[in-house]
């Protein structure tokens, strides 16, 4: 049981308007997530083990619907060091960019509070 000690996930939500679907796929070095398409007011969410030496990441690429030219690609989860327990990266598609709240879990020390982080790529 050494190579799972904490765990962490991502939640991408789709808050576009105008009832665009949210395109998303995912993936780590051991996993790959989707394609998925997320309806309007829905969300996708992964939660998984952190590894022991913490070095988990997911990479994710989004495109908003209905003809998916808009698109940002972005590491979606990440460690940044051995005390860094991961929590959960809640992630929200909306109109004008990509949004991002981390929740603090049980050990993690650094919440971050919802802001922009991407803006989509055109």
């Amino acid at each position: 049981m050494l190579d799972h000690v904490s765990g962490g996930g991502f939640r991408i939500s789709n808050e576009l308007k105008f009832k665009k679907r949210l395109w998303m796929r995912c993936y780590s070095k051991d996993d790959v997530l989707g394609p998925n398409i997320i309806p309007i007011g829905q969300h996708y969410e992964n939660l998984f083990d952190i590894n022991f030496w913490h070095t988990t990441r997911f990479m994710c690429t989004l495109r908003q619907g209905p003809n998916y030219r808009h698109y940002q690609n972005f590491t979606v989860f990440k460690l940044f060091s051995m005390s860094d327990q991961g929590g959960l990266w809640d992630w929200r598609a909306r109109e004008n960019g990509i949004y991002l709240k981390k929740e603090a879990g049980e050990y993690v020390l650094n919440p971050v509070w919802m802001h922009k982080e991407y803006d989509w790529i055109y």
